[in-house]
């Protein structure tokens, strides 16, 4: 439902996508809402498809506001102590143990055939070019494939670094 959102906001307000992504809607989904409609359309619990379009025009004032209801967002997170960084590694090793008890190969063979696609599709662009006919399509291909690649090595790596610089920035952005 807010797959769009997300995307539009990874960019502008990131730990807004990320509270949106939390756990099926929880809680921390429910507050970023809150968040986001607020600098958006000046109101509590705008619809999904309302704050689709108002992302889709924002005008720079929105953009703003958005980036300022991003960093109120994670100072109230801390103020809650919530870690989104918790939350996400937890389902990441729910996902991990579920694959060990019930034997699972599906991941692993997801990981591989997107790993080789990536890869695969990398090497050909490097050694052709794009084709003249669906060159952007296969840019697309590729983009997705990056960012499949992407989680790929953070379900099997994780993320910590990543995660080690939010939380000194947080700090830095809750100091203020």
């Amino acid at each position: 439902m807010f797959d769009k959102i997300i995307q539009g906001l990874k960019g502008i307000a990131p730990t807004l996508a990320t509270g949106l992504a939390t756990t099926a809607g929880g809680p921390v989904a429910g507050l970023a809402v809150n968040y986001l409609s607020q600098a958006l359309l000046g109101k509590d619990g705008g619809a999904p498809e309302e704050l689709q379009a108002a992302l889709a025009d924002a005008n720079p004032d929105q953009l703003l506001a958005l980036k300022q209801a991003d960093q109120a967002f994670a100072v109230k997170l801390r103020e809650l102590d919530i870690d989104l960084e918790k939350i996400h590694a937890g389902d990441r090793d729910s996902a991990r143990q579920r694959e060990i008890a019930v034997k699972d190969w599906t991941p692993a063979l997801l990981a591989f055939f997107v790993t080789a696609g990536f890869f695969g599709v990398l090497g050909y662009m490097l050694a052709y070019g794009a084709p003249e006919k669906g060159g952007e399509a296969l840019l697309v291909m590729l983009g997705s494939l990056g960012a499949a690649f992407g989680a790929v090595v953070a379900y099997y790596f994780g993320s910590s670094a990543g995660s080690e610089r939010k939380n000194a920035l947080m700090d830095k952005l809750a100091a203020r």
